[in-house]
């Protein structure tokens, strides 16, 4: 038994991640987070902490990433923060 009671296989049909990664080169952020509200789980590794990039490209993607995480907590029903391996609820309810 895995996470939330899921095997591996499971996990890997229901569940998207790196999804920050997609954000960049997204055209709609809206349509982005629609499409992957569809999920069960989706996970974002956190990028805005920590020096501002100099880049402009680089702030631009990493505004993106945090606001495609805005967009999908709003649509969640449960948001849960790991930090150091511990879960903390945001938004909901685990169970």
């Amino acid at each position: 038994m895995g996470l939330l009671g899921w095997s591996r296989e499971e996990l890997e049909k229901k569940a998207v991640w790196d999804v920050q990664d997609l954000a960049p080169n997204a055209e709609d952020l809206e349509a982005l987070a629609r499409r992957l509200s569809d999920y069960p789980v989706v996970i974002a590794t956190e990028v805005g902490g920590g020096v501002v990039p100099a880049d402009p490209a680089e702030r631009a993607a990493r505004e993106a990433a945090g606001r495609l995480s805005c967009l999908l907590a709003q649509r969640a029903q449960t948001v849960v923060r790991v930090f150091c391996g511990i879960p903390t609820v945001l938004k909901g309810a685990l169970g």
